[in-house]
C-alpha cells in the first residue's frame, strides 16, 4: 500500500471518530488546555433540582479561550474562571453556568445529551447530542450547531429517535427559557456560593 493511500486511510479513520457522538465528562482530565484544576461534586436532592453538580475551576491555562457569540468575542476560560455544571436526573440535557475570576456569571452553556451516567469513580458523565443553548447574561440565547446535528443523521451516526429527541428537548427548554421559566439560571448564581463558596479549592 502506497504512503499517500495510508495517509489517505488514517485521516478518513480519525474524520469517521471526529464526527462520532462524544461522551463528555465533568472533570475535564484531558483537556489540555488547563494545566492546573479543582474538582469538586455534590449531590443535590430538594424541590429546586435533583441531580450532580460539579465544580471545574481553572487555576493555570496554557492561554484563555474566547468564543464569539452575536458579533461580540468573550473570555469563557482563564486562570480563576469556573465552570458549575448541572447533571438533573431523568434529563436529557446538561447546564454549565460559566464564570468568572470573580464569580460574575458569563454565560449558561446547556448541551442537549443522549444519555447521562457516572464513571466507577463517581464522575458524572453524558452522551453529546451535538445540539447546544447558550444563554447570555444580557438575555441573548443561542441555538447552535444544528448543521452538526443534520450532519449526523445524514451520517447514521444517530438515529431518527435521536435526532426528534434532541430537538424536542431543545425546543422545550427554549420555551422554558423565553418565559423567563427556567430555574437552573438564578439557581446556579446562588450554588455558586453556597454549595461550593467555602470550598478550600473554590
Amino acid at each position: 500500500m502506497s504512503a499517500w493511500r495510508k495517509y489517505a486511510i488514517l485521516k478518513l479513520l480519525c474524520w469517521e471518530r471526529d464526527t462520532s457522538m462524544k461522551r463528555k465528562f465533568a472533570d475535564r482530565a484531558n483537556w489540555r488546555r488547563v494545566i492546573q484544576r479543582n474538582y469538586s461534586r455534590r449531590y443535590v436532592n430538594n424541590s429546586l433540582f435533583t441531580g450532580y453538580v460539579t465544580l471545574y475551576r481553572m487555576n493555570r491555562l496554557r492561554e484563555p479561550l474566547y468564543k464569539i457569540y452575536g458579533g461580540r468575542r468573550f473570555c469563557i476560560a482563564a486562570a480563576g474562571y469556573s465552570w458549575m455544571q448541572y447533571y438533573p436526573e431523568h434529563a436529557n440535557y446538561v447546564v454549565t453556568a460559566m464564570f468568572d475570576d470573580k464569580r460574575e456569571i458569563i454565560e449558561w452553556y446547556i448541551d442537549i445529551c443522549k444519555t447521562q451516567g457516572l464513571t466507577d469513580q463517581g464522575v458524572p458523565w453524558f452522551d453529546d447530542l451535538y445540539l447546544d443553548i447558550v444563554v447570555m447574561k444580557d438575555g441573548q440565547v443561542f441555538l447552535l450547531d444544528e448543521d452538526e446535528l443534520d450532519d449526523a443523521l445524514r451520517r447514521q451516526i444517530i438515529t431518527d429517535q435521536d435526532y426528534e429527541l434532541a430537538q424536542h428537548t431543545a425546543q422545550k427548554l427554549l420555551v422554558q427559557i423565553d418565559a423567563h421559566a427556567f430555574p437552573l439560571f438564578t439557581l446556579s448564581i446562588k450554588h455558586r456560593q453556597s454549595l461550593f463558596g467555602k470550598d478550600s479549592n473554590s
